[in-house]
């Protein structure tokens, strides 16, 4: 049983910039009860290091770790979403139980290493060759709590191989035969949960996946259970295409008039959705998932952010394919495509012109509220999640506490996190205490 720990560093961040003199108290429960000066002899003193909420990964497929340095080229021409799509089916034919905590742990832990606490997992390939048995759902849990990091199940409804196609080939490994069947794996799932570090959440594959009567009944139910919702909307314009062509209207339009869109719906993607579809989206408080990396490698489009942001909306970030995984990597690129794309500087910014606050909300509190868990800030009654920089590390050379964020942000990366602590565990080592 954990002890109570009051931690201080030389500056933590308190939501608008570094302070110093601060002490975090946390629970044996791993919750934050006070932050200040607290009168008490630290239990843990992080000298030449400040600390920050954890960042939290609202979209990732941990099986594709596998697919590091596969696709990348091209010998018939120039590929594509799909062509890449065909490679990821390749990889899939060989997951087995093993295989997938294997690769689950492997991004897991560099999840950790970067600074990620909290990982929302869409998890679709839920068989092995069998087809039977969920048998590659547990492995999952697993691997997350052996690495230690926060997860979030975004367990994943998959019935469809295209809208009103059946399923073929390895899609049937991503197969639930019924919404009935899905949520009897879903109540098994909940009594696997490790307490304190595993929920559940709820996903529709796409529009490709999943019939918009079973994502209406899905959606439904969701918000009876209370659990958030996920699911990929206009990655590409083929499923726009065909949207359109059997309903007569585009993804996001269709989930507008079909589906009571909350502030726990999250679409992830969004690269090509019409400015008046997401402004609807937005004004009844939807989420928007970007994951700049990965779409970025696929050649998916760039999602208007500006526009997003312009109508009210709230984004968070997702590593998705980890074909790398570095959270301040992806928000970098979140900012820096858009100021190619507008020929600007500075597209997502805040009240007072800061690019980097604005961007370390949606990594933390705007993940956070997507996953419908009380983290990402370093408040009284959050969960006592964090990531510790190295203030002598080389790339973060000329800080002040003034530039901090945004020379982590825009000029460094994981190898200036010194460690990650996760409800009041750390990942790597204790922090050194007082003498």
């Amino acid at each position: 049983m954990q002890t109570e720990r009051v931690i201080e560093a030389d500056w933590t961040w308190t939501g608008e910039e570094f302070e110093r003199d601060v002490q975090i108290l946390i629970t044996p429960e791993g919750r934050i009860e006070h932050v200040g000066p607290i009168g008490e002899r630290p239990t843990d003193r992080l000298i030449d290091q400040a600390i920050l909420p954890g960042m939290v990964n609202a979209h990732s497929h941990a099986f594709q770790r596998g697919l590091r340095g596969c696709g990348e080229t091209f010998p018939d021409g120039s590929g594509s979403f799909w062509t890449w799509r065909e490679a990821m089916y390749a990889i899939v034919e060989r997951i087995d139980a093993d295989t997938m905590y294997r690769l689950s742990r492997q991004a897991f832990t560099e999840m950790l290493a970067c600074g990620i606490t909290t990982v929302g997992e869409f998890h679709y390939l839920h068989h092995d060759g069998s087809g039977q048995g969920y048998k590659l759902d547990e492995p999952v849990l697993r691997a997350a709590r052996d690495a230690g990091i926060r997860l979030v199940l975004l367990n994943v409804y998959y019935n469809t191989g295209g809208i009103g196609q059946p399923l073929s080939g390895v899609q049937k490994r991503f197969a639930s035969a019924s919404t009935d069947a899905y949520w009897e794996q879903t109540d098994k799932l909940a009594a696997r949960l490790d307490p304190g570090m595993q929920t559940l959440g709820v996903a529709a594959h796409s529009i490709r996946a999943v019939e918009i009567d079973d994502i209406a009944a899905l959606h439904r139910e969701s918000i009876r259970r209370g659990m958030v919702f996920h699911m990929h909307v206009e990655e590409q314009w083929k499923e726009v295409e065909e949207c359109m062509a059997v309903y007569g209207k585009r993804p996001m339009a269709l989930l507008n008039d079909r589906l009571p869109i909350n502030d726990r719906f999250t679409a992830v993607h969004g690269t090509h959705t019409d400015p008046e579809d997401m402004k609807r989206f937005a004004a009844r408080s939807g989420l928007v998932c970007i994951c700049p990396l990965t779409e970025g490698n696929l050649g998916d489009g760039i999602a208007d952010v500006s526009g997003i942001v312009t109508a009210g909306g709230k984004i968070c970030l997702g590593t998705d394919s980890n074909v790398r995984i570095g959270m301040a990597e992806e928000l970098r690129w979140l900012e820096y495509v858009q100021r190619l794309r507008h020929e600007t500087r500075g597209v997502c910014m805040d009240a007072a012109g800061s690019v980097a606050r604005s961007l370390w909300n949606m990594a933390t509190d705007d993940g956070a509220q997507s996953l419908g868990l009380r983290t990402g800030r370093i408040e009284p009654g959050y969960l006592g999640d964090f990531l510790v920089l190295d203030l002598t590390a080389p790339s973060l050379a000329g800080w002040t506490p003034e530039t901090l964020l945004d020379s982590f942000i825009f000029g460094s990366g994981a190898e200036a996190v010194a460690d990650v602590c996760i409800g009041g565990h750390w990942i790597n080592k204790q922090p050194a205490s007082p003498h």
